[in-house]
């Protein structure tokens, strides 16, 4: 009975679960359990330090995790709110100037906990500078003017002046043209087959484009296509004639690289057509197409419209000009290179008597006047009308007389894996002397033209890229090289 009355005496009694698992709650609030295991923490952080980098050179670390995670990581940080579980880092080595920054360690696993703050370090040092040098990858050929390869293709698609394409697979030229157009022109002068673009969809339309000069000497741009059951050999039958230009009375200054840029446009580069000082005033009148860098649309071609003027062309709908013309005021553009990366287009264009140069411009910038010919490179050439008002003048140039060239021979801009020190430098070349050099070019500057040292090579004809960005030189010997790590 007693009992009885006591258990009605406490009211509080039937209350006592309840406060006890409060007591328990303020006891967790106030830092119980286990350190290192906090109740309620699910993620954890991540402190990695990246040392070893000189100021304005980034690392290239990747973290890769749980949950499909991965970073890119540039300098030291703290990520924080990681799930738990083993991390990876691995690390690439990046270029500094014509060197390298090699990483320590290459590749390392974390432990990442619930509420807890793992560690890992890298650590960046200099390795041996970058040297280039040539490997033979081809000889016996006929004045090789061009190389190419269509988009995501091991092949290479050499081109001779003569007229003939051939192909060179698994390290063999084969014996079989892909296309032989030598009866419809010649070699006088600088006359002869000069290059070729593959559209961007050759792999389902096979179309591809051939610039070459004719027997009359005028400039012809034309599509071909890959022969339906052969993919080494061209459809003789499939020639549709996209532009032909008159090239009267001289037999040089031809021009003659055709690419497709970043918007899916064809661009062709020609010649002032020819002789010294451009008698005919062509590249300063938009009234011709001699001396321009052309753009056009040929991506629904017929013989009916072989292409149309894309949008944005500058001098479009304006009497007295030509619509297809992108640019103005080149003598002779001995290929030019679109670097996408960096949206920025180079074009080498061959000097008068003493200079040779490089311009550099915006991809999408339209209707730039390179100078000529009232500039050579830097420099008044028409000194009676030298006026530099409205003129691109060129990123870099060199002297006849102290670099010991005679023509430009212009290159690329060095995107592909094998060599990632010389990853956003432009080549380029010369016809006379062979050597080759190459520069950087950021923020309207370039720097760092550096030579490599390479000599005996013969005439460089031409440089040529592969569908995996790695950069190929074209020697009068008839040879074809790749530019490799020595």
């Amino acid at each position: 009975m007693r009992h009885l009355l006591s258990h009605f005496s406490r009211p509080w009694l039937p209350l006592l679960p309840l406060l006890l698992a409060c007591c328990l709650a303020l006891l967790a609030a106030c830092g119980g359990g286990h350190d290192d295991d906090p109740p309620g923490a699910t993620t954890g952080d991540l402190t990695i330090s990246i040392g070893g980098l000189p100021a304005g050179v980034a690392g290239a670390v990747t973290l890769s995790g749980p949950a499909s995670y991965s970073k890119t990581l540039t300098a030291s940080t703290t990520l924080t709110g990681l799930v738990p579980g083993a991390y990876t880092l691995s690390a690439a080595s990046v270029a500094q100037g014509t060197g390298t920054l090699a990483p320590t360690p290459v590749t390392q696993q974390v432990q990442v906990n619930a509420g807890a703050t793992a560690s890992a370090s890298i650590t960046y040092a200099a390795t041996a500078p970058l040297a280039l040098a040539l490997q033979e990858v081809a000889s016996g050929l006929s004045a090789p003017i061009f190389l190419t390869a269509p988009p995501g293709d091991s092949r290479l698609f050499i081109l001779e002046r003569p007229g003939r394409i051939r192909v060179l697979q698994n390290g063999t030229l084969l014996a079989t043209p892909f296309l032989d157009i030598s009866p419809l022109t010649t070699t006088s002068g600088e006359r002869g087959l000069l290059s070729m673009a593959f559209h961007p969809q050759y792999a389902s339309n096979g179309y591809f484009f051939i610039y070459y000069t004719n027997l009359a000497g005028d400039i012809v741009i034309e599509r071909q296509q890959v022969s339906a059951g052969n993919a080494n050999v061209a459809d003789p039958l499939s020639a549709l004639t996209i532009l032909t230009i008159p090239h009267p009375t001289f037999s040089n200054h031809y021009g003659g690289l055709l690419s497709f840029g970043p918007d899916g446009y064809l661009y062709a580069g020609t010649g002032d057509g020819g002789s010294a000082g451009d008698p005919s005033g062509n590249a300063q009148n938009t009234n011709v197409l001699l001396g321009k860098l052309l753009r056009l649309d040929v991506n629904a071609s017929t013989v009916a419209q072989p292409y149309v003027i894309p949008p944005g062309n500058p001098f479009a709908g304006t009497p007295g000009t030509r619509g297809e013309i992108w640019a103005y005021g080149l003598r002779n553009p001995w290929r030019y290179a679109f670097d996408i990366p960096a949206q920025l287009l180079y074009i080498a264009d061959v000097g008068q008597a003493n200079w040779e140069e490089v311009d550099v411009r915006p991809v999408g910038q339209a209707g730039n006047n390179y100078g000529w010919n009232i500039m050579e490179g830097l420099h008044c050439y028409n000194s009676s009308s030298c006026n530099q008002a409205g003129l691109v003048l060129p990123a870099i140039e060199y002297a006849h007389d102290t670099a010991g060239g005679c023509s430009i021979t212009g290159g690329y801009v060095y995107r592909g894996t094998a060599l990632p020190e010389l990853a956003g430098q432009y080549l380029y070349s010369d016809y006379c002397s062979g050597w080759l050099k190459s520069f950087s070019y950021g923020n309207g500057t370039p720097s760092a033209v550096t030579d490599w040292g390479i000599t005996n090579v013969g005439n460089i004809l031409s440089f040529g890229q592969d569908a995996q960005n790695e950069l190929y030189m074209l020697s009068g010997t008839g040879k074809v090289y790749k530019v490799v790590r020595k």
